[in-house]
């Protein structure tokens, strides 16, 4: 009984917690407490799970706060949280009771300040620029003159209406629009997707590749131009093949993308003037092009007929071209019989002295030691070797005559040919053709008469046509003297 009457011991009466339950209500109060929350301080470690998940502190000072995004939260962050960032944090503070902990789960994040944009704005670009991406050798030639241009931008903006305005006064083209935001937390990922999308295009395809993209966006603060500044959308500039002209803010805003783009623009007008020329000024260039070529060929024309005519000046007369072969075959033709008899009566002198010194005696022992000879070499020696090699010898020989046969024979028609070129261009210079084609030669006396004044003395006159001789005058008949040689070249042709 007395141990029913004593006092419990002390606590004893504490209601008792499982593990669960009591994380449970640690994670109930903290969520209950605070709510959502804005936090802010400089982010620690970052680190990003293959489940997509992603794991990163915030801390000052003296204190570290865990933080977690989860994978479909990442997507909708407007800044990605780097190492040395200062940020902003918001989201719910939550409990994690399988290790005792407690983090903020974070669905959105900003940098603190405007210094802190530009500090995480050089670390980007110092990055890129060792990568390469900024590089000159790297950047694409603008097509001159586009079939296609893509433009990345808002559809309801001023920004499309100008370069649409700009291209219509400049050289109309076909235009690709392709509908993104241009800023807040979808602009880098939607700018990327529309790089990559017109990228990958099928050229020729139902929906054409453009020839160009261009990426334009108006003037705004550093903040409302950021998403231009984010990595994924200068990779997608760089990886783009299609070259790509950024048009993003006015003439003193840059941004990330300006560096890796194939060309910078000041605004999006100008972003159209450098994608197409003038199509006024293209019309008269390629008419001016015309004409200096038209010219060009007239002035090379006429530079050619005039050295053509100033080499037929200095062309021999036709006589003049016979008159040395005529001249050789003649003397040739004086030298061959002399020469002919000349050598019949050589080789007939040549037989008399040989004949002088045969005998029948010396030939028959001279025939009758060959015999004997040729019978002791028959005895060693197998006739039909002999006979074999003699059978070649006369086919190569039947082979060179053939051969030599073929050659003269080329060259005697090689002759021949030339021979008729220069009779054609004998006649072809003739003063024959001349007459056929209406003039006259006027002659009297057997003279070519060359002026009116020695016509007027004149009692007869002889006119020579193409197809005869005309006398008039007195006279009034054929004259029996012939021209004289070269009279042709050096009469009235009329």
């Amino acid at each position: 009984m007395s141990d029913l009457l004593d006092d419990p011991i002390p606590g004893q009466n504490t209601p008792e917690y499982t593990v669960s339950e009591i994380s449970g209500e640690v994670k109930r109060t903290l969520e209950g407490s605070f709510g959502r929350i804005r936090v802010r301080g400089e982010v620690g470690r970052v680190f990003k799970a293959r489940s997509g998940h992603l794991y990163y502190d915030i801390k000052d000072d003296r204190n570290v706060l865990a933080c977690t995004t989860w994978k479909g939260q990442v997507a909708g962050l407007s800044v990605v949280p780097e190492e040395g960032l200062e940020v902003v944090v918001t989201g719910r503070l939550t409990a994690f009771g399988a290790q005792s902990k407690y983090n903020l789960n974070v669905d959105e994040v900003s940098v603190a300040g405007q210094g802190a944009l530009m500090a995480l704005l050089e670390k980007r670009k110092k990055q890129l620029e060792v990568e390469g991406l900024f590089a000159p050798e790297r950047k694409k030639p603008l097509p001159y003159l586009p079939q296609v241009i893509g433009v990345v931008t808002s559809p309801s903006g001023a920004v499309i209406r100008d370069i649409l305005h700009r291209l219509r006064d400049r050289f109309p083209r076909k235009v690709l629009i392709w509908p993104v935001a241009v800023q807040g937390a979808n602009c880098a990922s939607e700018v990327a997707r529309a790089i990559e999308g017109f990228n990958q295009l099928t050229p020729g395809g139902a929906l054409p590749r453009p020839d160009l993209i261009i990426v334009a966006r108006g003037g705004g603060s550093i903040e409302d131009l950021w998403g231009f500044n984010e990595e994924i959308v200068a990779r997608a500039a760089a990886a783009s093949d299609i070259p790509l002209i950024s048009a993003v803010g006015h003439e003193t805003d840059t941004t990330l993308i300006d560096f890796v783009s194939d060309q910078r623009a000041p605004t999006p007008t100008a972003a159209a003037e450098l994608a197409v020329p003038v199509r006024m000024e293209l019309l008269a260039w390629t008419g001016e092009q015309g004409a200096r070529l038209s010219r060009a060929a007239t002035d090379a024309v006429q530079r050619r007929a005039q050295r053509l005519h100033d080499l037929s000046r200095a062309l021999p007369r036709p006589d003049s071209l016979l008159n040395s072969p005529r001249q050789r075959l003649d003397l040739i033709a004086d030298r061959l019989t002399p020469a002919l008899i000349r050598g019949v009566q050589n080789r007939r002198l040549q037989v008399v002295e040989l004949s002088a010194h045969l005998r029948p005696s010396t030939l028959r022992s001279l025939v009758s030691a060959r015999r004997e000879s040729l019978h002791n070499l028959s005895s060693r020696l197998s006739l039909r070797p002999i006979q074999k090699e003699i059978d070649q010898q006369r086919q190569n020989l039947n082979r060179l005559g053939d051969r030599m046969h073929t050659a003269q024979t080329a060259r005697l028609d090689r002759l021949k040919q030339q021979l008729e070129a220069t009779d054609r261009l004998r006649e072809t210079l003739s003063y024959k053709a001349t007459l056929d084609r209406g003039y006259a030669v006027v002659r009297a006396e057997g003279n070519v008469i060359t002026t009116k004044a020695q016509a007027a003395k004149q009692t007869a006159l002889e006119i020579e046509f193409a197809d005869g001789i005309l006398s008039t005058g007195a006279a009034a008949k054929p004259s029996s003297k012939k021209p004289k040689p070269g009279a042709p070249d050096q009469g009235s042709l009329f």
